[in-house]
């Protein structure tokens, strides 16, 4: 006969482990919410000002449609949004990747090279005063209105703030601390990668995140220039046939296209340096 006294088998031991991760995750939830809570009532507040107002005060739909309105007719019209979203996204990507691809290695050399800090650094400057606008119709004309075209313009508006932002990145190490680094016996290769190149990510990062906003209006541009597809050809037929309501759908989406890539590299720099000061305080 089994004694009730026997000792019972021992819950599993990885159950207090979920439950202290579900705990901790519920709370990250909960402080982000109540972090995020001034900004939505902000944003909640002011459809409903602009919703209300447009009626209050009779004005027309082809004027200013209200929100609502925005959101129908831009649910009814959601296949070809979400087609042009996609085009505009894939030359925003495009041209992005080849800006920084591009920008920061000639940022790097001009950083370590005394004859390219006095010959191509300002001329870049210079450039970086042009508007970018001004060479769109140049590039249609030259290419024509596919891809390439919107490509090269977003990559003009997005290289010079990641190839400036790297030159001052890998140039402004102090002195003291190369000495240091050749005193230890440490290379120029090993003090590339593990002194120079940490320090310089923060502010490569700004360069990189400046021109994640940038691309997506880089891309717009072109497509106002000349083309058949695309959110900024969508929001130009849209507005020139006096249809707001679907032109501010167009760019709901164009607004939610360049939050995502922007996230994508606040993601990345929270990823690569997570010591640095700007992420420890989140």
């Amino acid at each position: 006969m089994v004694s009730s006294n026997a000792p019972r088998d021992p819950a599993p031991a990885h159950a207090p482990a979920h439950a202290g991760r579900l705990i901790r995750a519920v709370e990250w939830l909960v402080l982000r919410i109540a972090a995020a809570w001034p900004f939505l009532t902000f944003f909640v507040g002011f459809f409903l000002f602009w919703e209300y107002a447009v009626i209050l005060f009779g004005v027309p739909g082809y004027i200013l449609p209200t929100p609502s309105e925005i959101v129908t007719r831009g649910w009814a019209d959601i296949p070809r949004l979400l087609d042009y979203t996609l085009v505009t996204g894939t030359e925003s990507v495009l041209g992005y990747l080849l800006a920084v691809a591009v920008g920061l290695p000639i940022g790097l050399a001009i950083a370590f090279s005394p004859m390219l800090r006095r010959t191509l650094y300002p001329f870049f400057v210079s450039l970086e005063m042009v508007p970018k606008i001004a060479f769109a119709p140049l590039f249609i004309a030259w290419l024509g209105f596919g891809l390439l075209p919107k490509v090269i313009i977003v990559v003009l508006v997005c290289f010079f703030p990641v190839a400036l932002n790297a030159i001052h990145a890998f140039g402004s190490l102090s002195d003291e601390l190369t000495r240091f680094c050749r005193s230890t016996g440490a290379g120029p290769l090993r003090t590339f990668w593990k002194v120079r190149l940490p320090a310089a990510l923060p502010q490569c990062f700004v360069g990189f995140k400046y021109a994640a906003l940038n691309a997506t209006v880089g891309a717009t541009i072109a497509e106002f220039m000349g083309s058949d597809q695309g959110l900024g050809f969508y929001i130009s037929i849209a507005t020139g046939n006096m249809r707001p309501d679907l032109a501010f759908a167009g760019i709901f989406f164009l607004t939610l296209l360049g939050l995502a890539l922007f996230g994508c590299v606040t993601l990345a720099e929270r990823l690569l340096i997570p010591w640095h000061i700007s992420q420890r305080r989140h």
